[in-house]
């Protein structure tokens, strides 16, 4: 349901943060301080800003850093606005009390938002369904693959049906600074982005990552297309004699492309590139290693195994288990020259 409309009588505004645990420090952070250096510009108390945990205990970061919060759940009956804070794993964290909690608050007119990776929350609670949302770009492979009602972004951060969202980091800063903007106007917003040292406030289609060619550290037009091809078909892998086409030069110039600026063929790097995506499918998501296989483009689970041992020396399962007990996040990669080696 849509939130009212703000009253202009109603300060201060109150902000809710649902940290869960290993949120992200750096989001949370980014988003508190504009609302702090709003206020101390305007002079008047406009924000206030409230943290919540599930069970009304501490909660630890992903830095190890600990934060106090101020109520459980089961303490807050309402409240006008909410984001939720999760970094790692957040399926995790869906459980029935935190998502019973989300649909009751937005049954009630609240605002509610997402930083980093809150977002796969608000679609698990089916609180998405046709509304654009962003959250970390490691994690958006998993979160359009689970939640095929949402529409997925790549942006710093997205508004759409009163559904507020960010991809985390100092995108929280931008996210801020806009609903300053639109509550008390511009000036105030590029003050409290001067103030922060924030160099500019960024719309939210500026890019979420580097330029692919300073990822790759290459500069080559075609060999960037070529690439740039690949991640956007993983599911169903484009042939040589295709990805030539597309960079229009032969199959021959392709390989020898690949092997002068990347160390690597074609072959080997799209296979690279998926076995990572499978690898981020089974760290961030409950996918069954069968659908992970098909989602990265393989054509039986037994051939996606053999290729997920040779690359990480662990059977898909197995690795799933170390990754979760351990709490590593692998991220996604892109192989440059330099990478190339260190993973054969």
């Amino acid at each position: 349901m849509p939130p009212t409309a703000w009253s202009q009588s109603e300060f201060p505004e109150r902000i809710g943060f649902l940290l869960l645990p290993r949120f992200s420090m750096m989001a949370f952070l980014s988003a508190v301080e504009p609302l702090r250096v709003a206020n101390r510009l305007h002079g008047r108390e406009l924000y206030s800003w409230h943290v919540f945990s599930a069970t009304g205990q501490p909660v630890e970061a992903s830095n190890g850093m600990t934060v106090v919060a101020e109520a459980s759940l089961a303490d807050i009956k309402s409240f006008p606005t909410v984001f939720v804070n999760v970094s790692f794993e957040p399926e995790r964290h869906e459980t029935k009390p935190v998502l019973a909690w989300l649909r009751r608050l937005d049954r009630q007119g609240s605002r509610l938002g997402g930083l980093e990776n809150g977002a796969f929350l608000l679609a698990r609670a089916g609180l998405l369904d046709g509304c654009k949302a962003t959250v970390h770009w490691e994690n958006a492979p998993a979160f359009a693959e689970r939640f095929p009602r949402v529409e997925p972004t790549q942006e710093l951060f997205q508004v759409d049906r009163g559904r507020w969202t960010c991809s985390g980091g100092t995108a929280a800063i931008d996210l801020m600074l806009h609903l300053i903007e639109t509550r008390h106007g511009r000036d105030l917003a590029v003050r409290a982005s001067e103030t922060l040292l924030h160099a500019r406030m960024r719309a939210p289609d500026d890019h979420l990552r580097l330029a692919l060619s300073r990822r790759m550290g290459v500069r080559h037009p075609r060999l960037l297309k070529i690439v740039e091809a690949m991640h956007q078909n993983m599911e169903e892998p484009f042939g040589l004699d295709r990805l030539a086409l597309l960079g229009g030069i032969s199959r021959r110039q392709l390989e020898r492309l690949f092997k002068t600026h990347l160390n690597d063929t074609p072959t080997g790097f799209y296979l690279k590139l998926r076995l990572r995506r499978a690898r981020q499918y089974l760290e961030q998501t409950d996918m069954r290693v069968v659908d992970v296989s098909l989602a990265c483009g393989f054509a039986s689970a037994p051939h996606f195994s053999r290729a997920y041992r040779t690359q990480f020396g662990l059977a898909p399962r197995d690795d799933r288990r170390g990754l979760r007990a351990d709490g590593a996040y692998t991220g996604s990669f892109i192989p440059s020259r330099t990478t190339v080696g260190q993973i054969q």
